[in-house]
């Protein structure tokens, strides 16, 4: 069973989130904006934080909405789980994580960085959590982050630099140096998402960390689409425990 989602216009997406920024010294990281419904300025609610892949980074405030958003302007979603979600965009010149490309031979290979100091699109996205963090209107015990691709990437990389931030977090087809792991292991609860066979990042990638977050002592989620090539989101963004398991999950 699978979330179906109503046909909604680039135009409906697009004018449902609302446009901001995160501005630190010289970077700027723009970012698209959901508030619920019915926005109570004095109730709390849960913070969602979307990461997209490589090929929606940009400056225009807008590719980045081109994967998830349709799940989160689902009704029933929105009736039963209100939330704030953010969908913030990574410059063009960056990246979310901290990872060597390989395109020798024309098939790209991914070698994860144990450590490191942070991209310029991290550090700017790590301020921009911290900024939300302090907003009345957060609830910080529910805070959750996921992205696809290059996102899933960033997502386990945000989760290591701030392993107690997070309530829980979902990663489609990304990969992370195992050595990296023990570091939220048994601080995140994790949905990982991969497609068997993604011509692009590895379905390698995913199952190595899952195996390495097992060996940590966590228990993570594991969904393995058969037939999906790198396109493992549309899957993923339309199952239907996503949303409920992410906020089964409190600090």
């Amino acid at each position: 069973m699978c979330l179906a989602f109503p046909f909604l216009s680039h135009a409906q997406v697009n004018g449902a989130f609302d446009r901001g920024s995160f501005i630190s010294k010289k970077d700027t990281l723009p970012y698209r904006i959901l508030f619920p419904k019915s926005l109570d300025p004095k109730k709390i609610y849960p913070l969602i934080i979307v990461l997209h892949g490589s090929g929606e980074r940009g400056n225009d405030n807008e590719a980045q909405l081109a994967y998830g958003p349709k799940l989160f302007l689902n009704d029933t979603i929105r009736a039963n789980y209100p939330a704030i979600v953010i969908f913030p965009q990574c410059p063009k010149d960056s990246y979310w994580s901290n990872v060597n490309i390989d395109t020798a031979g024309g098939k790209r290979k991914f070698n994860f960085i144990e450590g490191g100091e942070p991209t310029r699109a991290m550090s700017a996205l790590m301020g921009m959590v911290d900024q939300f963090l302090q907003k009345p209107y957060v609830n910080k015990n529910q805070v959750y982050i996921g992205g696809l691709s290059m996102g899933g990437m960033g997502t386990l990389e945000i989760l290591r630099r701030k392993p107690n931030v997070f309530a829980a977090a979902f990663d489609i087809c990304g990969g992370d140096n195992t050595n990296n792991v023990k570091k939220y292991a048994k601080k995140v609860p994790l949905w990982i998402f991969h497609g068997a066979k993604d011509s692009v990042v590895p379905f390698t990638h995913s199952e190595a960390v899952v195996s390495a977050l097992k060996e940590a002592g966590a228990d993570p989620k594991f969904t393995v689409y058969p037939n999906d090539d790198h396109n493992s989101w549309n899957h993923a963004f339309a199952e239907p425990e996503l949303i409920p398991w992410l906020f089964s999950h409190k600090k």
